[in-house]
């Protein structure tokens, strides 16, 4: 007899798996690109592509991976106290793309590349906006700093743009994990006739 998992344990260990991802891909990205361009203005981050990823399949449940990005891209650029506060309520901002979601709006935005796009953007923009905003008053610095934080990561803006719509391209992965594990168990039971 087949053992079955609950949703729940498959959402725990999804979670934990893109969490893994995240976590080693951001540190060597970070570190990487600290030796090989470290005069170099802009910035690359997987962080809002997994993010994105990770609140189609389980919505607010990105926000564990808003933060754990943001804790492993400080810690791995050398920033203090200040960034880790800004890098991490900052990239929480993310969430707001969670109101796109209604009526039925994760289907809608995995099945249209635009819409597709537009929510990658979003993520990535909310995140780097958020920065900003909370950079501001820590800083001392004026509205000029939300510009400069979605100029500096431009590349990874199309960076997530890319990245989304490739695994919105793959079964599954692009896809709110309820949905998907009710769609294969119909699929499983029409094939069983």
């Amino acid at each position: 007899m087949k053992r079955r998992i609950s949703i729940e344990q498959y959402r725990d260990i999804d979670l934990t798996i893109f969490l893994l991802i995240l976590l080693v891909i951001e540190y060597v990205v970070q570190r990487a690109a600290g030796s090989w361009y470290p005069g170099e203005l802009y910035t690359v981050s997987v962080t809002a592509s997994v993010t994105g990823i990770v609140m189609m399949r389980w919505g607010s449940f990105g926000a564990i991976h808003a933060v754990a990005g943001a804790v492993v891209y400080v810690l791995a650029t050398g920033g203090g106290a200040k960034q880790l506060i800004v890098y991490c309520i900052g990239n929480l901002f993310s969430l707001l793309m969670l109101f796109f979601f209604r009526n039925d709006g994760k289907k809608k935005i995995k099945d249209n590349i635009l819409l597709t796009l537009l929510y990658a953007a979003g993520v990535q923009i909310l995140m780097q906006t958020g920065r900003g905003l909370v950079a501001m008053p820590l800083f001392g610095t004026g509205i000029e700093t939300v510009s400069k934080f979605i100029l500096i990561d431009a590349l990874s803006t199309l960076f997530t743009g890319v990245v989304i719509c490739i695994a919105g391209r793959l079964d599954g992965v692009f896809e709110d994990q309820r949905a998907y594990l009710e769609r294969m168990n119909q699929e499983r039971k029409d094939q069983e006739g």
